[in-house]
């Protein structure tokens, strides 16, 4: 299979696809749309009917939203599964995503990385008020999960799975502001489990770094 990933370089959502696909040892061609400047531009290409990414072609098949691309992904690239198996831990892994995609993503990318570390590398100013909103959000969200996290190197029994690499890249967003970075540190689940995935090759090949503001 060959696979063009259309995607956004700063979105967490392109990065946990570019894992996925790392994961998977998948070829892929690679297709940068900024959905900020060029939304009408992606829209009329008739790749996403919203103007968003990510979006992946493969022969003529155009698939989008980064849950349903991720498990496509994993389901046509052999046995070995990044889904787990068992049906309490697939719920588990379901719940995970579902958790960080409608309560994690806003407060902790949005709105603490967004303002305290991305709009400081182009050059801003941050909105104090949204990232004060954002932790205080983000805390809740953690504690969420740290009731329902193994305790373990992985945040399921049985291995790395997609809610591990889903969760993992909005972490490392949330974590490059040291605010965030201290929060994680009170969930010993949580942290636990982010000590080893920090480590983890998927995340620092898909690294997409931060505006040169930030680096001068």
């Amino acid at each position: 299979m060959f696979i063009t990933l259309h995607g956004y370089q700063y979105s967490v959502y392109t990065r946990i696809v570019r894992m996925v696909l790392a994961a998977r040892s998948i070829a892929y061609r690679y297709v940068e749309i900024d959905p900020f400047t060029e939304t009408s531009d992606h829209a009329r290409c008739g790749l996403h009917p919203f103007g968003r990414v990510q979006v992946i072609e493969e022969d003529g098949f155009v698939l989008y939203e980064t849950a349903a691309i991720c498990r496509y992904l994993d389901d046509v690239s052999g046995k070995v599964t990044l889904c787990a198996k068992a049906p309490r831990d697939r719920a588990r892994m379901n719940q995970i995503i579902a958790i960080t995609d409608n309560y994690g993503y806003w407060p902790m990318v949005r709105q603490v990385f967004s303002q305290g570390v991305f709009r400081v590398a182009e050059g801003g100013t941050p909105d104090n008020a949204e990232f004060e909103a954002g932790l205080a959000t983000s805390r809740q969200v953690c504690h969420a999960l740290e009731d329902i996290a193994s305790g373990g190197e992985f945040l399921i029994g049985g291995g790395l799975s997609l809610a591990d690499l889903h969760l993992g890249a909005m972490i490392a967003y949330f974590t490059a502001a040291s605010e965030g970075q201290a929060m994680i540190a009170t969930f010993p689940r949580l942290a636990a489990w982010w000590q080893v995935m920090r480590e983890n090759p998927l995340l620092s090949e898909t690294d997409p770094g931060l505006p040169n503001a930030l680096r001068a």
